[in-house]
């Protein structure tokens, strides 16, 4: 790849001595660690209840705690804030 083309996820790499500058770029792999947060826990809920122990499902809660952290302040988890508020003041105005 020239240096002249773009490529997304690819960075320059530093200069190292009489490099080519077409052979300095290297690529650059992001990974969203919600989106793998949410995929361990989706692999830790599916298994049974009674094939868990305490200190797992310990661990499951405290993942799922992180991946709270995490998409807290996106616009996804503000979306998720307004809904749930927008439910609640729907169903305590419900009368029976």
């Amino acid at each position: 790849m020239h240096a002249t083309q773009e490529c997304w996820g690819c960075l320059p790499a530093r200069s190292r001595g009489g490099e080519d500058a077409a052979e300095g770029w290297t690529l650059v792999l992001t990974i969203n660690v919600a989106l793998l947060l949410i995929i361990i826990v989706m692999l830790r809920l599916r298994r049974r209840t009674q094939a868990r122990s305490r200190l797992d499902e310990q661990m499951t809660v405290v993942i799922v705690l992180a991946l709270g952290v995490l998409l807290a302040p996106t616009q996804f988890g503000h979306g998720v804030v307004h809904f749930m508020s927008e439910l609640g003041q729907s169903v305590s105005q419900i009368r029976i």
